[in-house]
């Protein structure tokens, strides 16, 4: 099986596609940052105080609203690339109803700004108290009893999207407390180098891994003030999200920050690179943008560089699969899962039906670190072998042992063959892996999101036939304010998402996401590999994914 592909998630990938901006300058910093003295009381405007000052929210329909708020000091100047470090505290109470800025990325229709490296900011949902009694003092302060929490870790492969991307009105309206958070993207968030490492040899990368960390103590040391409970944290999140998750399960360094974990479409890169790979790319980037070597000076070069210059740089830097850093990861995410050397939490995976579609309609495949374009509507019975050993950076006779797997005559069009198997390959089958391995410790819920007639919100009209495919499932638990080709959902897919967001919902509360109405069994529970199938209006099981994915075939090669 190859563990070893990536894929940049819906929102790069259709950034990739359709921008046609350049970055806006990046050094804004948050409005509203600066602490804002106020008064409140009984019936004003929600008011909690945390470890570093109070700060003041807004009540938005059934929930209350904590945005912006800072969970780290702004890693800049000297602070870039080094782990983070606490945010300074403020006297009076900060104004908390606007975003922070997001952080510096390529262009995107997708992702407004501002953009500036100052972006580690997260923000609180919370279920508004009864009758529009906002005196928040009655919080539990950390206590157990609390309502369950969320934490929602945001894709775009590593390098693009933010927080304030999806909008966890309605999930906690369901009774969950949902944080959304900020953490550093692209070179940013992952650079390895030499001149970077606190010591030789190590370790250097995964800042932004580290970022999320320190979100995650945010949440244990604060949360009980906004009604959560600590002891009851899950994190959860898509695509790079989903990835992040996976890393946090296997980080010593996570290690009690959370108590359940909810991976979306996060299976795709389970063989990080080792350090000096890694370390070795950097070094390549760092002299594209004007740094060579690997001394202190060096470092100092690229911490005095312009934003735009790192966001910019004419050599791209691969962010995913990731590092063995050497501090967040001390071995691969893949080999540590199989090993059962991951956090004893209960785990709820998933994987779309077709999960490629996405990528090869906006033609971009990527394998190996390394973008492969290869537009579906160009893939043809001729040129389809090749596009195979292109795609899985496989030699001729494995792709021809591929085709003969997926024959274009069992398929409507060569694309969706192309896409089928890629998907296969990368996404479904690891994600079954996964399953296997977890559901051997600790308990686990397996789903695949199988409406085909979900919205392409990311991409516009995917290539025919309609597919559920990466991202589709997204617009089922939030609303995406910025999500480039909006449109409803019917009512039948109305009632699909209000029964996801139930089963997520009582997942964090409970690590079960079976409901009176929606029966969920465990992976494995009645010796078969059972999992959800989240189809409209109501989801069913399904029993036949691993033969329908060719898994036996992806794991015998």
């Amino acid at each position: 099986m190859n563990t070893t592909r990536w894929r940049r998630a819906p929102l790069a990938a259709c950034c990739a596609a359709v921008a046609a901006l350049t970055l806006a300058a990046t050094g804004a910093t948050a409005a509203n940052a600066g602490a804002v003295a106020a008064t409140w009381g009984h019936g004003g405007a929600p008011v909690v105080t945390t470890d570093d000052g109070a700060v003041r929210g807004m009540t938005a329909g059934t929930v209350d609203e904590f945005l912006g708020i800072p969970y780290a000091a702004p890693p800049t100047g000297n602070l870039r690339w080094r782990p983070p470090q606490p945010p300074a505290g403020w006297q009076g109470v900060r104004d908390a109803t606007q975003f922070g800025p997001s952080c510096p990325q390529p262009p995107s229709l997708s992702v407004p700004g501002p953009f500036s490296e100052d972006c580690l900011y997260l923000n609180v949902n919370t279920p508004a108290l009864p009758g529009g009694d906002q005196d928040h003092r009655w919080r539990n302060g950390g206590d157990d009893g609390g309502l369950p929490v969320l934490v929602w870790i945001h894709g775009g492969g590593l390098t693009q999207d933010a927080g304030r991307d999806y909008d966890p009105a309605k999930l906690a309206a369901d009774g969950v407390v949902v944080v959304t958070i900020n953490y550093r993207l692209g070179a940013l968030g992952f650079l390895a180098h030499p001149a970077l490492a606190s010591r030789p040899g190590g370790p250097a990368g995964n800042y932004g891994l580290m970022d999320q960390q320190a979100a995650l103590r945010w949440v244990r040391d604060n949360i009980g003030q906004f009604g959560g409970d600590r002891h009851n944290v899950t994190i959860a999140g898509e695509s790079a999200g989903g990835l992040s998750v996976l890393a946090h399960l296997v980080s010593t360094g996570s290690r009690g920050l959370f108590q359940k974990a909810i991976i979306e479409s996060g299976s795709f890169a389970l063989n990080q690179r080792p350090l000096a790979d890694a370390e070795a790319a950097g070094e390549a980037f760092a002299t594209a943008a004007g740094c060579p070597g690997q001394t202190a000076q060096t470092a100092q070069c690229l911490r005095n560089l312009p934003v735009t210059n790192l966001v910019n740089t004419p050599i791209p830097f691969v962010e995913i699969p990731g590092v063995v850093d050497g501090k967040v990861l001390t071995e691969p995410i893949g080999t540590a899962l199989a090993a059962g050397r991951f956090a004893r939490v209960p785990v709820l995976n998933g994987t779309n039906h077709d999960e490629e579609r996405l990528f090869v309609t906006l033609g971009l495949t990527v394998s190996q670190g390394t973008d492969v374009l290869i537009p579906g509507g160009t893939v043809t019975p001729d040129s389809y072998q090749a596009d195979i050993a292109a795609a899985l950076d496989v030699s001729a006779a494995r792709a021809a042992a591929i085709a003969a797997e997926y024959p274009l005559t069992a398929y409507p069009f060569p694309w969706v063959a192309f896409s089928v198997l890629v998907g296969d390959a990368s996404f479904a089958c690891p994600g079954l892996q996964i399953d296997q391995e977890t559901s051997a410790r600790v308990p686990t819920y397996a789903y695949e999101f199988n409406d085909d007639a979900a919205p392409p919100i990311f991409s516009g009209p995917l290539l025919p036939p309609p597919v559920a495919t990466h991202a589709s499932e997204l617009q089922y638990l939030f609303d995406l304010p910025n999500a480039p080709f909006p449109a409803p959902l019917s009512a039948d897919q109305q009632a699909l998402a209000a029964s996801m967001r139930t089963a997520w919902a009582t997942f964090a509360a409970t690590g079960n996401p079976a409901t009176a109405a929606v029966p969920w069994p465990a992976f494995g529970s009645a010796g078969s590999a059972q999992m959800l199938s989240l189809v409209p209006p109501q989801p069913q099981m399904e029993t036949d994914f691993a033969a329908r994915h060719h898994c036996a075939f992806w794991a015998a090669g």
